[in-house]
């Protein structure tokens, strides 16, 4: 099987501080990959190359893309990565206010999304959003308020379906349950378990916290100043960890 996406040898420095240093793995078609490690151990840096946001200094980010097959994203032109930005792409981020527009409506939010690939119909885009918004259990009744009068789960949820609504084959997610209150958290994470089960949805997701890997990812890496000193499957790396490092991440968890 083609790998939906393949990271090979990704490297990012800041003069002399590495972000992340030669970072290798592949990713599959309906494969959720888990990113763990400190602050500053490297995983945001990682995420940001992979996703386009960052420019890395070495290393290629190759994307099985519908029309052209495998291509290395990294050398795209940037009309065509902000494109496979609004359709096979998505990126969550750990603040909504971030990947939300906070002065349009919350069914504006969702259908700028559709129009950006070519929707014109105000009625079907409404129709879409409305629909989305219910899937990320927000009432139908909010489709026109603004995203400044809801919680910050609410807002999560809304930043959630605007990604969504297009379909994509890949989300990226920064720590999608972060600052959240824990039973927020718990519905945000039931929630997000559900659409990437349904849609079969490829992910990759970069958090602190084990228990949200556990719940969601399939594989995990460890990383730990910028290299990865772990990887495997989710329960196998949690349940058995081989590392010094993710030894102490697991058994810091257990003791809180």
């Amino acid at each position: 099987m083609t790998p939906l996406l393949s990271v090979q040898g990704i490297t990012k420095r800041y003069g002399a501080h590495i972000g992340c240093a030669d970072v290798s793995f592949d990713l599959y078609p309906g494969e959720v990959m888990g990113i763990v490690g400190e602050s500053g151990s490297g995983k945001s840096t990682l995420l940001n190359c992979m996703a386009g946001h960052l420019r890395p200094d070495a290393g290629s980010v190759v994307f099985d893309t519908r029309g052209h097959g495998p291509r290395d994203t990294v050398t795209m032109s940037e009309p065509e990565r902000r494109m496979l930005g609004r359709t096979d792409w998505a990126f969550v981020h750990q603040h909504a206010r971030d990947g939300l527009r906070m002065g349009v409506s919350a069914g504006g939010n969702v259908g700028e999304r559709l129009m950006a690939v070519g929707a014109r119909h105000y009625g079907d885009i409404r129709d879409k959003a409305v629909d989305w918004l219910e899937r990320v259990e927000i009432d139908a009744s909010r489709v026109d308020d603004r995203p400044t009068t809801f919680s910050g789960g609410m807002q999560q949820r809304l930043q959630i379906a605007r990604n969504l609504v297009t379909g994509p084959r890949l989300v990226f997610m920064d720590e999608p349950t972060g600052g959240l209150d824990v039973s927020v958290q718990a519905r945000l994470l039931d929630l997000l378990r559900g659409l990437v089960r349904d849609m079969g949805l490829s992910a990759i997701i970069v958090t602190h916290d084990l228990a949200v890997v556990r719940l969601l990812a399939d594989r995990l890496m460890v990383m730990k100043d910028g290299h990865v000193v772990e990887n495997g499957l989710t329960d196998q790396v949690l349940d058995d960890p081989q590392h010094a490092y993710t030894q102490l991440l697991v058994s810091s968890v257990l003791q809180v």
